[in-house]
């Protein structure tokens, strides 16, 4: 068993830094100075294949209680990924198959890899105790909770104040994700402000099984790139298997206010860094753009950086500066093979997967986001001529070469 290591100031950190809430915090910080060996609790459901930037922050800080020397526990949802948490939502989840939940998770814990140290983790995957319950379990357990305690949730009571349908089976997914706590015997959970009413059924049913009631660490959520939380439903997401180049424009396109955020919550360069470029930020105005250019590069550096490589991270900064500052194409335009023919735009753009459907093409067209070798397309009716050579762009950062 490792020993871990007790440092008063990362241990300060690593309670205040991307942190809106702990419970109970003398509690947590007494356990952390004992030298007692801790384990620490994170469930992902696997609802989508990527796990992004808004997964990151709970992941390091299981990185920061792994570096010091804490017994770490990655839970994968298989089984209430099927059931489907409520908790961040404002309309029923629909239930995933089982089907859809494997698909999913088949890289999980290698994207998970790229934060913690797998080989000193323990993962774990729901299926293995919560498919084994029987009625009655379930039904001791739902004992412990009220209805009350249920719908007195924020987004809960909003649904039912707006007539909205609530399912039985969503007052279920608190207790399972409170038995996985149980089963891992965790001394401390991390998730977000989103999962405070499920983090804390973990320490009502730790309590009924005669186990100490775990320590909860809440993250605070953070904004995608269009300035919404940050969720893979709405596509406005950075994927920690993004390429280098995509990672780097996406972060690239973050509001200014998101910057510092951003380095505090997604990074782990240095606080003392941190505030340094918060001061710079506030010594100007909106009207120098400069500055705040320059520290978000760093940022997009320091990301990319850490899912790829230095060198990814210079590289991305370059191509990036020849297609957004120098108004060039890229150095490597993928090339995709179709029949050359008169085409309607929104058929060749979901042809050349540049689109999801001919409504987003349409869309697209009406906003004067695509081109052809440089003419923007502006009529989604026009009928275009492709040839070998032709360059279609769809964006800032799309672009594709008829082959």
């Amino acid at each position: 068993m490792t020993k871990p290591i007790v440092d008063n100031q990362k241990i300060e950190e690593l309670l205040t830094r991307g942190v809106d809430e702990v419970i109970d915090k003398d509690s947590l910080r007494q356990k952390l100075l004992s030298g007692k060996q801790l384990r620490i609790k994170l469930g992902i459901d696997p609802t989508s294949p990527n796990l992004h930037l808004g997964r990151s922050i709970p992941l390091l800080k299981l990185k920061d209680f792994q570096d010091l020397g804490h017994q770490i526990v990655f839970i994968v949802g298989d089984f209430t990924g099927v059931i489907g948490d409520t908790s961040d939502k404002d309309s029923e989840r629909p239930m995933l198959t089982a089907e859809a939940i494997k698909k999913n998770m088949k890289d999980y814990t290698k994207q998970a890899g790229k934060i913690i140290d797998l080989k000193k983790c323990e993962v774990q995957y729901n299926s293995k105790w919560l498919a084994k319950l029987t009625f009655d379990k379930i039904g001791e357990q739902a004992d412990q909770f009220s209805v009350a305690e249920f719908i007195a949730r924020e987004n809960i009571k909003k649904r039912l104040d707006n007539s909205k349908r609530v399912s039985l089976r969503e007052m279920l997914y608190p207790l399972m994700q409170g038995y996985d706590s149980v089963m891992v015997k965790a001394d401390v959970e991390i998730g977000g402000t989103d999962q405070r009413f499920n983090l804390l059924a973990g320490r009502k049913l730790q309590n009924y099984f005669k186990q100490a009631a775990q320590d909860i660490i809440l993250n605070p959520l953070i904004e995608g790139i269009d300035g919404r939380k940050m969720s893979s439903s709405w596509g406005n997401t950075i994927n920690l298997i993004d390429e280098p180049g995509e990672m780097f424009g996406r972060v690239m396109s973050l509001n200014d206010e998101l910057i510092i955020k951003y380095f505090i919550l997604t990074t782990r360069l240095p606080m003392v860094e941190i505030k340094k470029y918060e001061q710079e930020l506030k010594l100007f105005s909106d009207s120098v753009k400069s500055q705040s250019d320059s520290i978000e590069v760093l940022l997009a550096k320091e990301i990319v950086t850490m899912y790829h490589s230095a060198k990814a991270a210079e590289l991305a900064e370059v191509e990036f500066n020849k297609i957004f500052r120098d108004k060039e194409r890229p150095s490597e335009i993928p090339k995709v093979k179709v029949e050359l023919k008169k085409w309607s735009p929104a058929d060749l753009l979901v042809k050349l997967d540049l689109v999801s459907s001919k409504a987003e093409a349409q869309r697209l067209i009406a906003q004067g986001g695509v081109r052809l070798n440089d003419r923007i397309i502006n009529d989604w009716r026009e009928l275009i001529e492709v040839g070998m050579g032709d360059v279609i762009q769809v964006g800032k950062r799309n672009f594709v070469e008829i082959k």
